[in-house]
């Protein structure tokens, strides 16, 4: 089965600075792959590069199969992406804001309009579905985001810490979202810093440390952060060679 997304040897340098250095990484259809570390670990990079926002200086990304620089809309528009900030324009409505989305992703108006109403109801936002994105709190917009991106049924989903301000009601439905996403066949590439939340729906959870893979963590098991810094930590001491600066580029 053609993976969903595969990175290889992606490398990423800002000046001075090693974002990325050798990253591989893949994410199957049905799979939910969570991606952790501490910040400034890669993880944001690494997501931008793979949705085009940012350029690799080495390596190959692939979506569906295709080479990204290759990949056109038929590849695009089966991705979905928050990264950042959730996506929502200020001066339309949450209703709006989701069928627009869904139609800017090629579905047609009377679909687009089924999906609005399928994701307001998923994520509890009936009471706001007629204010304007501006008027949602920090939360409400992240629930807006979400609905925005998965309206069309993306084959490949990459949300960087898609639990930031979200209230404890507000995780639960993302979570059975992101549950019901990888069970349709979607890929789910997910960063965050709860680690206990993404063992509940993770297939896999990969350390990424210094811009690379450092190791994997088993969801489930007891006391994942303990875990997680034994991982960086020996990685550090066996790898402080490494930790040099880049050398070239912009100072």
């Amino acid at each position: 089965m053609t993976a969903a997304l595969s990175v290889r040897d992606a490398s990423k340098n800002y000046g001075g600075l090693r974002a990325l250095a050798g990253l591989h990484l893949t994410v199957e259809p049905g799979e939910i792959h969570a991606i952790v570390g501490l910040n400034g670990a890669g993880k944001t990079t690494a997501m931008k590069a793979v949705v085009g926002h940012t350029a690799l200086d080495a390596g190959i990304v692939h979506l569906f199969g295709v080479r990204a620089a290759d990949a056109g809309a038929a590849e695009y528009s089966r991705l979905g992406f928050v990264i950042d900030h959730p996506f929502g324009y200020p001066e339309l409505t949450v209703r709006d804001n989701i069928v627009l989305a869904g139609r800017l992703h090629g579905l047609t108006r009377d679909r687009a309009r089924g999906a609005a109403d399928r994701w307001i109801e998923r994520l509890a936002l009936d009471r706001w579905a007629a204010a304007r994105a501006r008027e949602l709190s920090l939360g409400n917009r992240q629930r807006l985001g979400f609905a925005c991106v998965a309206a069309h049924e993306p084959g490949l989903l990459i949300l960087d810490e898609p639990t930031n301000a979200l209230d404890p009601a507000g995780v639960l439905l993302l979570r059975d979202a992101l549950v019901a996403a990888a069970a349709r066949g979607a890929g789910v590439l997910v960063s965050s810093h709860h680690l206990d939340e993404v063992s509940r729906i993770a297939a896999r959870i990969t350390v990424i440390h210094a811009g690379r893979v450092v190791g994997t963590l088993e969801p489930g098991q007891m006391d994942l952060e303990r875990r997680f810094f034994e991982v960086v930590r020996q990685w550090d001491v066996e790898h402080a060679d490494d930790r040099a600066p880049a050398t070239g580029g912009r100072q």
